[in-house]
């Protein structure tokens, strides 16, 4: 979504390896690595995902975070979207505290590259479900792979999404992976922005529809953020999704933050942001051991 094109690196993109081989691709710059991620696909072919892997401040062993990005509403911007850097302040949230965190980009987004299988439209609730399982599948083979990493702990990945990412860990609730512990969801959801207008959103009653499917196999409980002046998925809609995670059988602690600058969709990787969520994600990852 637009709001994730503010927070993603200025740098190029790297070309995914000629030799088609997965793992780190040349020398570390500081404490971030570029990784191409091994993916199997339905068709019996091999992706790769481009990734960056941000080491911690502390040395090992580490708790592995994955964040997962967004989706711009304009889909022209998808194929330059490129990997949310270390010195990121919500990476460094992380970082500082001892994790090691992995960005990877998903099949059909910039570097990776490949097809598109997130699709959200035309809005129904099996369509948004749908695109909150393709895109956990990109997630599992992340934390799959990060949890291989030199000094990574084997104990459980925590998985962070945003936007879109955030309605990714919605699917990765519902597989559900044991080796993830705790799963937290920044402004998630799919349908924002139809036409590239703040607040139009594409039947949000079927994304709660999907939500509540998603709930009935999900195992992990939840941490949920949004603000109050998200132009992407309004209070009312964050609530409404909620309810029907909750109601299937999800658990989902849910906060719905005061307004945050121009448009809090943009809390996550906004500077100062982590100011606001900070607090609940420590106590949350606190209570689910994950510290």
């Amino acid at each position: 979504m637009r709001a994730l094109l503010l927070t993603l690196a200025l740098t190029a993109c790297a070309a995914p390896p000629l030799s088609g081989a997965a793992g780190p691709m040349g020398t570390p710059e500081g404490k971030s690595q570029t990784h191409y991620i091994p993916m199997a696909q339905d068709d019996g072919t091999q992706a790769l995902l481009l990734a960056r892997v941000c080491m911690p401040d502390t040395p090992g062993p580490s708790r592995v975070v994955v964040i997962a990005h967004g989706s711009p509403s304009d889909a022209s911007k998808r194929p330059l979207m490129q990997l949310t850097p270390c010195d990121n302040e919500a990476v460094r949230w992380f970082t500082t505290r001892g994790n090691l965190v992995v960005l990877a980009l998903r099949r059909g987004y910039g570097g990776t590259g490949g097809p598109y299988l997130e699709v959200a439209s035309p809005c129904t609730a099996e369509i948004y479900a749908r695109a909150a399982r393709e895109s956990a599948r990109d997630v599992a083979a992340t934390v799959a792979y990060a949890l291989k990493l030199p000094n990574a702990r084997s104990d459980g990945a925590v998985v962070v999404g945003q936007s879109a990412g955030g309605w990714a860990a919605l699917g990765v609730d519902s597989l559900p992976l044991p080796d993830v512990v705790a799963l937290i969801s920044m402004a998630g959801g799919r349908g924002g922005h139809v036409g590239n207008r703040p607040d139009n959103n594409c039947r949000p009653d079927n994304l709660a529809a999907a939500a509540g499917e998603l709930g009935r196999t999900a195992a992990t409980p939840m941490l949920w953020i949004y603000t109050a002046n998200d132009s992407f998925f309004a209070p009312g809609i964050a609530s409404s999704v909620h309810q029907a995670f909750t109601a299937s059988g999800g658990k989902a602690d849910l906060h719905q933050l005061p307004a945050f600058g121009k448009d809090g969709h943009s809390l996550f990787f906004a500077r100062g942001g982590s100011a606001a969520w900070g607090p609940l994600v420590e106590a949350y990852l606190k209570a689910r051991g994950a510290t």
